[in-house]
């Protein structure tokens, strides 16, 4: 995996500008306190901090955006992990008396992993990723988003490329902060569909009628597996029992189908629903259900880098998911580097703008700076994100506010 020249050893030197000069501390907050309307709700919020040597630091917690800051400037956290909003401050759990320190609320979050799909792909394995196996994620992106947005009435979905083989989803509306434990439990278990582990062949069982969420993942599941699985990880050469005179992979699959088809005319079991089976089981989500049952499960934060890659957790473009590719996301080393390339006529002209107002100089400074970097398309994206939820929060207040009017 090309990480367009990052070197891992140079990680200490970069953490401190990109703390200092990069990471979106403003949108960052914004997010965290949805709007300050619940009292207390950043400052409780868990902050977990990898720092070098994989020394890692839990119960973290901050009073302001700028204590924040401070602290992740001076500590350049190697990962940075968001947990749960407890009922006390997480930095003060050790002096609460025992049992009332509670995690109380946390978005509902999703974690896709592609190690978890290595039974089903033949182009790589363990950690490593291409743009063939790259497809799993596309596909289970659209599915868990239709699913959570249309089957459940969610709307404020933030989803992360991890930064280097998986993805993250961050439901954060207000209900899914607030779902239990048996609640989050009940949703991730509806999504799930691929059950079993490695000694079991047969991990995807439908049965008659089949829901029309497995029908709806089905239509998107069939848009992809033939270039993917058929194609791009040619599913039927290795099988003993598949015409070897026949190259051509889709018309291998339309054999294949017509023999099961012919055999389940002539049989009183089942069987019906077979080439979904298969599709599903190659091709469907596999989730991570632990990390979305729990309220105090800790998840990598948005713009942390990844250590191994260099690469930062950045937002995905769900309105060009189809081009988005995890080798073009930017490294750390890279977006440093475009910060030393001073742009024409730019000096002056932020000099000016900066006398004028000297208390928003520093902040400007750091807008500034990021827009000038592969970085400023993705906190756009994060700014877009945070815009939508604002303006819903603001229609809620409205609808309430009539609401009492009319009493």
């Amino acid at each position: 995996m090309s990480t367009s020249d990052y070197d891992p050893a140079c990680l200490p030197d970069l953490l401190p500008l990109y703390y200092r000069r990069l990471f979106p501390f403003s949108q960052y907050y914004r997010w965290l306190s949805y709007g300050g309307v619940a009292k207390n709700y950043f400052q409780n919020r868990e902050f977990s901090f990898t720092l070098k040597d994989d020394i890692y630091v839990r119960y973290q917690s901050f009073s302001t955006q700028n204590e924040l800051e401070k602290e992740m400037q001076k500590m350049n956290p190697y990962k940075i992990d968001i947990g749960a909003v407890y009922s006390h401050r997480p930095s003060q759990h050790n002096t609460v008396k025992s049992g009332t320190f509670q995690a109380l609320e946390k978005e509902l979050v999703f974690d896709i992993d592609m190690t978890d799909y290595d039974d089903v792909r033949s182009c790589c394995s363990a950690a490593d990723i291409c743009s063939k196996c790259w497809t799993l994620m596309t596909i289970a992106i659209r599915i868990l988003d239709r699913a959570l947005r249309d089957d459940f009435g969610f709307q404020h979905l933030l989803w992360v490329y991890s930064g280097r083989r998986g993805v993250h989803c961050w439901v954060c509306d207000e209900a899914a902060r607030k779902l239990s434990v048996a609640a989050r439990s009940a949703v991730a278990e509806y999504l799930s569909l691929v059950k079993g582990g490695e000694e079991t062949v047969k991990k995807v069982v439908l049965s008659d009628p089949v829901h029309p969420f497995i029908s709806q993942s089905l239509s998107v599941v069939e848009h992809y597996f033939p270039q993917y699985a058929l194609v791009g990880q040619d599913l039927l050469s290795s099988k003993e029992s598949v015409d070897k005179t026949e190259k051509n992979p889709l018309k291998r699959w339309d054999k294949l189908k017509a023999v099961v088809h012919q055999k389940r005319a002539t049989s009183k079991k089942g069987g019906q629903y077979f080439e979904k089976e298969i599709m599903l089981q190659y091709c469907y989500p596999r989730l991570d259900v632990n990390v979305s049952k729990g309220v105090n499960h800790l998840l990598k934060s948005p713009f942390s880098v990844h250590p191994k890659t260099g690469r930062i957790s950045v937002p995905i473009d769900l309105r060009n998911l189809d081009k988005f590719d995890p080798f073009e996301v930017p490294t750390i080393s890279l977006i440093c580097e475009e910060l030393d390339k001073p742009r024409a006529g730019e000096e002056e002209e932020d000099d000016t703008k900066d006398k004028e107002n000297e208390v928003d100089a520093g902040e400007r400074r750091k807008i500034r700076d990021y827009k000038r970097t592969s970085l400023a398309k993705y906190i756009k994206l994060f700014d877009q994100f945070l815009d939508a939820m604002a303006r819903s929060r603001k229609g809620e207040m409205l609808k309430k506010s009539d609401l009492q009017k009319e009493f």
